[in-house]
């Protein structure tokens, strides 16, 4: 991870300026509802209407620095993410080229593919992903618990309960969709080969008249990603179900 990190080389600031974005956006969020409550005890039940206008702008004004800081921080993490693909594919083809002869026997050429292509835009993604979605969600889930303590210490203490049944949950589904990733990644290098060789000996293919057995061949490969693919999403779609189950319990706990 940190050769990888290593290629961010000028993106870092992006990335740094996406972190700092996402921090943003989750305290505007988080003070939103606060700025409601006083709008309903200072304002509504007071029946003072200058408050409610005077907050309610306020709230606007906080809605629109959240818009702005989201989108901000999906701009640089988009620029961070792309440059980091970019430097890292530059990084590997430049190594490809220093292999020794005893490399070049041990790596394939699909595997190679593989790894430019396929691995290094996930890597991408899961880069933006990280300084996106996982920098906003620990924080997200500090502030709120931080706003729950503030309002009720004893109610707040069944939001414990659900944190670790989330734990739980989502650690099972990753230790078990983080399997069969792995081996679809393997998978892929019979899919990359299966076109090179068809690509590359098209003229051999069609003067033996192997146009069936070719197309067998890669049908065969890409239907075997298709099942792995289908299985690995079928058990991440417990996620929400689990997410879903935790919310309303906590809803219904505190009623």
């Amino acid at each position: 991870m940190k050769s990888v990190l290593q290629q961010l080389g000028r993106y870092k600031r992006d990335t740094l300026l996406c972190i700092c974005m996402a921090a943003l956006e989750v305290v505007m969020e988080i003070l939103l509802p606060f700025v409601t409550s006083i709008i309903i005890d200072r304002g509504l039940e007071a029946g003072d209407m200058s408050q409610v206008y005077r907050y309610g702008a306020l709230m606007v004004v906080m809605a629109f620095f959240s818009l702005i800081f989201g989108a901000l921080a999906g701009r640089f993490a988009a620029s961070s993410a792309s440059g980091l693909a970019a430097n890292l594919r530059q990084a590997i083809y430049n190594n490809i080229q220093t292999f020794s002869f005893s490399n070049i026997d041990k790596f394939s050429v699909p595997g190679l593919v593989t790894r430019i292509i396929t691995d290094v835009t996930n890597v991408q993604n899961s880069f933006m992903m990280i300084i996106r979605i996982a920098v906003r969600a620990p924080l997200m889930l500090i502030f709120s618990f931080a706003m729950c303590l503030i309002i009720s210490p004893r109610l707040s203490s069944m939001f414990l309960i659900e944190v670790v049944f989330l734990g739980v949950v989502i650690g099972a589904i990753m230790v078990a969709t983080l399997k069969i990733f792995n081996y679809v990644f393997r998978k892929y290098d019979d899919l990359n080969a299966s076109v090179q060789e068809n690509v590359s000996a098209i003229r051999v293919v069609k003067a033996f008249v192997r146009e069936k057995y070719e197309n067998e061949k890669f049908s065969k490969a890409s239907q075997g990603l298709y099942r792995l693919f289908v299985k690995a999403e079928g058990l991440l779609a417990f996620n929400n179900p689990a997410m879903m189950l935790a919310v309303y319990f906590c809803i219904i706990s505190v009623s």
